[in-house]
């Protein structure tokens, strides 16, 4: 738990786990009984049924669970004690339980702002996406063939960023606002020459100044916080940051600013509001070279802080600097238009530390929300609401300066600084909250209000009666709330149009974006469809129990900074939550901010260098990381301000502890981290990762251990117990939280006892000790809302059934990797034989004998109904395969058949009998549209095509365009939608 002033805590007196642990003795040997109990939530998360265990294990040569994992695990790492938590309980059981904590939250009405609003979820698209498993359960679209309705969504999103803030290219999604001022920073950064000082709006809201300051203090940035109408650019700076509007609701004109940025060659940014953009000028009408902020108010629930989809445009010339994912348009086989990644998508694996950012993922799910908020309300729609809120804020001003009281001079949209006559602003916050209101803080003297698309005229009376205090309203309300308002000036009124192409013009009624939404669904293959099997991935169960109280409104409509006597049931499912994770990894305290795995990665990474600087060992700057990595790895060690030494692996895939003991050696005065994943990225539980950490410790350096692999460690061993020191937990692998199509996720970190003074604080809710590294995410427990969905597995699986997922999630990788071995050679395998959680397939032979590469396996395995396993990653030329615990012997078992038919199909090539050139595999997928036309000049039938396999005929999932040109699409680059007639 983080550290917490004397308030919080007094609020924090935890629910207590209700069911008593169960002793070792009082289990069956088995292991299974969970799977029995009818009311239990074990047997509905775990795929195969006990007589399926029963069958794999005979096939494997074994007769219980616990033989099989005492000979796939290390003995000498093995816990021997369960976990102490529940023992689990029912899906009902479960959610009631959530529901008491959850009514101790009181959503009060906010007008706090800051980058937060409330707004309104159409229900279409609530239900229709945020609710619906056929867009949760989707992975990222790396198989863009599969993927095609995602990628169109993401690509209006794109358009939709683009259009409104005037600029050249958008990418597909961001954290947070916060994170991605911190991108556009350090990209600023990396084109400058030699300068290193940011120049901050002051008018920023604070809690993106706060992540801009933690951000720069690895990297040497020095931020200097400013008013914009007192500047004064120097040969110091190499970039800025404007607001616009203001935080405090204040609109500036910039472009004498910008202006003089520009020539002395700064980049300038600008954390705009993305709905204004629909009344103001957009920035890149002038001079903006980045624009970056939020779509949270374009119908996504506040949640607490997220999460939500920020936003990243640029100018077509910064293209390849552009951090995160990029949807770009190209054609397939047939020349069909088709949408796929673009450019520098997965760079980090590619480039490594040489990577402009670590950024791996995105928001996808609540980006396609956003976008379809767009698409639902068109350019007329999102314009009334915006003057419907530019209204009643202009309303609640005159009634404000009639009851005496100053606003500013400045234009503005939605928000209002109060200036009062004494310093008594905390007594007016506190005649708010009795009214159950939220109103802002500025200073003494100073209130802040921001309006929102939920704002009613009565809202409006009820605020000025909050200011009127004891004295009634002496002015004619009816007539006030009639009064005209006066236009914007010229100088910031948006003249340019937005929003034209007919994506944005043409679904307006509920029944039209129903049946689109319902068109781009079927689009995507999810795991409503058949098993993902992409190893390192982890594409489990996201059961509905889980994913419910995410649309709870005690949950749903809470304002990340609301005051924390309102917020208890989030503090108490922190609490809970935090403990929980720290019992299962065997860390001394756990913090929830990070808000993806490359931010937990960072912050970790981040803990360590300040732990070392408060040692008085600020030189220790060398991170060792091997080369079978995770691309994020040295990416975020570079932004921790560490500098990366590559550790070799041996032939067998492990660590090669030779030459981790010279590099060791060879950097001991300034060592400061090991960065590893365990088990190892080549799905092996190494021996000898004790003695790896004892290396990395004897010479003064800490271990950082990357979570992406825990669900093959819960309730078997414990990283801290490893050696660990710090390690990142991915809740959107492990816990369940879905994947949403490339993005939510969440990457909170554990950390030993005395690292935990160093843990992420928020100066915002005066979290964290003195020695925090500051915040890395907007929110203070990052996104918030869905870290429900983790509470709830981990309650109703409980101790043993935790335990029992990692032990059949074994089983069912080493039952995979047997049948398929004698196709496809197991390319790493224990000192047993035996793999982790997840296997690689050697498939490079094909590329000489038949002339066949992954990619063609990858394609062809659409037309058998299943998405591909990573392809060529962590080795060039395998498939890496992960079954998770969630899927069935029979689903695995058609999953292996197609593999072994696609094997068939392959030596019907080596043997001389298919054409090389011209065959099921060069030719995948195969399309509806392909195979109905009139002429059919391929050497194979249609049938084979497309059903090869007899269950096919029972369910059919039709890849909707051909194989794509990735090539054809990064030389002519097309980032937006594009008109009917081009």
């Amino acid at each position: 738990m983080l550290e917490t002033d004397n308030t919080l805590a007094s609020l924090l007196t935890p629910i207590p786990l209700s069911i008593p642990i169960p002793s070792p003795a009082s289990r069956p040997d088995h292991g299974l009984e969970e799977l029995a109990a009818p009311s239990s939530f074990v047997r509905r998360h775990i795929g195969p049924t006990p007589e399926q265990i029963q069958e794999m294990l005979q096939e494997l040569g074994y007769a219980t669970l616990q033989d099989l994992i005492a000979k796939a695990v290390p003995q000498d790492i093995l816990t021997q004690q369960p976990l102490r938590l529940s023992t689990g309980c029912s899906e009902a059981e479960g959610l009631a339980e959530l529901r008491e904590i959850a009514q101790q939250n009181q959503p009060f009405r906010s007008y706090l702002g800051m980058g937060y609003a409330n707004c309104v979820t159409p229900p279409v698209i609530a239900r229709n996406i945020l609710e619906n498993p056929g867009w949760y359960t989707q992975y990222t679209p790396y198989q863009a063939e599969i993927a095609q309705g995602r990628l169109e969504a993401l690509l209006n999103f794109q358009t939709m960023i683009s259009d409104l803030t005037g600029m050249d290219i958008a990418n597909a999604s961001l954290l947070d606002e916060a994170t991605a001022a911190a991108e556009a920073m350090t990209m600023s950064y990396a084109l400058a020459k030699g300068s290193h000082c940011y120049w901050v709006d002051q008018g920023c809201h604070p809690q993106v100044v706060e992540v801009l300051t933690t951000r720069a203090q690895p990297l040497g940035i020095e931020i200097v916080v400013g008013d914009p109408g007192q500047a004064e650019l120097d040969e110091r700076f190499f970039g800025l940051i404007l607001s616009y509007p203001a935080s405090d609701g204040g609109i500036m004109d910039y472009r004498p600013l910008v202006e003089q940025a520009h020539q002395r060659g700064l980049l300038v940014t600008v954390a705009a509001d993305l709905l204004s953009l629909v009344l103001l000028t957009p920035p890149g009408e002038w001079g903006a070279d980045v624009v970056v902020g939020s779509s949270q108010r374009f119908g996504i629930p506040l949640g607490y802080g997220g999460p939500h989809a920020a936003y990243f445009a640029t100018r077509e010339s910064y293209k390849r600097h552009l951090p995160g994912r990029l949807v770009g348009a190209s054609h397939d086989a047939q020349g069909q238009p088709a949408l796929r990644l673009a450019l520098q998508t997965r760079e980090q694996h590619i480039r490594r530390d040489k990577a402009t950012s670590n950024i791996c993922t995105a928001q996808v799910l609540l980006a396609i929300m956003a976008s379809m908020y767009a698409v639902y309300h068109g350019p007329k729609g999102l314009k009334a609401i915006a003057e419907r809120i530019r209204r009643l804020t202009l309303t609640l001003q005159r009634g404000l300066h009639m009851l005496g009281y100053r606003t500013g001079s400045t234009p503005i949209f939605d928000t209002l600084r109060v200036k009062l006559s004494t310093p008594n602003a905390t007594h007016l916050i506190q005649e708010a909250q009795r009214r159950q209101i939220n109103l802002r803080q500025l200073d003494e003297s100073s209130i802040g209000i921001t309006l929102d698309e939920t704002t009613r005229s009565q809202d409006v009376v009820e605020l000025w009666e909050i200011f009127a205090g004891d004295t009634p309203l002496a002015f004619p309300v009816d007539h006030v709330m009639t009064e005209g308002i006066p236009p914007l000036p010229d100088l910031f009124a948006r003249t340019s149009s937005f929003l034209t192409h007919p994506v944005f013009n043409r679904y307006h009624s509920e029944t039209e974006l129903l049946r689109y939404l319902h068109r781009l669904q079927a689009k995507d293959l999810s795991l409503t469809t058949s098993m993902i099997p992409l190893g390192s991935c982890t594409m489990k169960l996201n059961a509905t129990a889980e994913m419910l109280p995410v649309s709870w409104p005690e949950f749903a409509q809470i304002h990340p900074f609301a005051p924390l006597d309102q917020t208890r049931g989030y503090q108490i499912l922190f609490e809970q939550l935090e403990g929980m994770l720290a019992e299962i990894t065997g860390f001394a305290g756990v913090s929830l901010q990070p808000n993806a795995g490359s931010q937990g990665e960072y912050a970790g990474l981040l803990v360590i260098r300040a732990y070392h600087q408060q040692r008085g060992e600020s030189h220790r700057h060398i991170c060792l990381i091997p080369q079978s990595a995770h691309g994020t790895n040295p990416a975020s060690a570079v932004m921790a301000g560490m500098r990366v030494v590559p550790v070799a692996c041996d032939s067998a895939g492990n660590i090669d502890h030779a030459d981790l003991q010279a590099k060791a050696a060879q950097h001991q005065h300034e060592l400061a981290a090991l960065m590893i994943t365990y088990p190892s990225t080549h799905g092996v539980f190494e021996t000898g990762i004790q003695a790896i950490c004892q290396t990395i410790h004897a010479y003064g350096g800490q271990v950082y251990l990357d979570g992406a692999n825990l669900n093959a460690q819960v309730g078997l061993c414990r990283p801290a117990e490893l050696g660990a020191d710090v390690c990142h937990l991915n809740l959107h692998k492990t816990f369940c939280i879905p994947h949403g199509g490339g993005g939510p996720g969440m990457g909170p970190i554990g950390v030993a006892a005395h690292l935990l003074p160093f843990l992420p604080g928020h100066r915002l809710m005066q979290i964290g000790e003195t020695t925090a590294i500051g915040a890395v995410a907007a929110a203070p427990w990052g996104s918030a809302s869905i870290l429900p969905i983790s509470w709830v597995y981990i309650t109703l699986m409980g101790s043993r059934g935790l335990r029992l997922a990692s032990e059949v999630a074994i089983l069912n990788a080493n039952y995979l990797a047997h049948r398929l071995d004698p196709y496809y050679p197991v390319l790493y395998k224990g000192e047993n034989g035996l793999v982790a959680h997840e296997c690689i397939l050697d498939l490079r032979q094909f590329k000489r004998s038949a002339g066949i590469e992954v990619e063609d396996i990858a394609k062809r395995l659409m037309d058998y109904g299943f998405h591909a396993p990573t392809v060529s990653w962590p080795v060039a030329g395998t498939v890496m395969i992960e079954p998770t615990e969630s899927e069935s012997k029979v689903e695995m078992d058609r999953f292996a058949e197609a593999m072994m038919a696609i094997r068939a199909e392959i030596a019907e090539i080596e043997q001389g009998l298919a054409d090389p050139h011209h065959n099921l595999l060069k030719n995948a997928p195969h399309t509806a549209e392909v195979l109905l036309q009139d002429h059919w000049d391929r050497p194979y039938s249609r049938e084979r095509a497309a059903y090869p396999l007899p269950w096919l005929r029972q369910h059919k999932f039709w890849p909707s365009v051909s194989r794509i040109d990735n090539a054809y699409g990064d030389r002519h680059l097309v980032c937006s939608c594009s008109m009917p007639e081009d």
